[in-house]
């Protein structure tokens, strides 16, 4: 048969497939709350680890947070046209009083997105993704 592959494959156990469909997921929860703040995931995340790590170069901030060089730089943009982030202290990234004060006043709509996806998912779905993410994290 000239298809041999195709008759053996499933791609509804696509591990890849599974997480992107959980992410979509969750993504759209949290988007919900945070819409009225335009502002994306990843530059949450950005803020949210320059507000608890402090100042960080572009490169250690590439390794904690896992987006492609490409994206982070798209990002850092916005944030900087945006006055959240500063350069003063280059090649370090600090969040500024502006980007705190926009963290705080978004934490209270985070924190009902999480509390949403943590009821769908409740302690053993939780339990499991924190295991994923054990286990996937250090990959390189």
């Amino acid at each position: 048969m000239e298809f041999e592959n195709l008759k053996c494959f499933n791609p509804s156990e696509c591990i890849s497939g599974k997480i992107m469909r959980l992410n979509r997921i969750t993504a759209k929860v949290f988007r919900k709350y945070l819409m009225p703040f335009n502002i994306t995931d990843s530059q949450l995340s950005i803020l949210f680890i320059l507000t608890k790590k402090g100042g960080l170069t572009q490169k250690q901030l590439s390794d904690i947070i896992r987006l492609e060089k490409s994206s982070l730089n798209r990002n850092l943009k916005r944030l900087f046209d945006k006055n959240y982030l500063s350069r003063a202290d280059f090649p370090t990234i600090r969040i500024t009083h502006l980007g705190k004060s926009f963290v705080n006043d978004i934490i209270p709509e985070w924190k009902k997105a999480m509390n949403e996806i943590s009821q769908l998912l409740e302690e053993d779905g939780k339990n499991a993704l924190d295991l994923v993410h054990t286990k996937l994290i250090n990959l390189k």
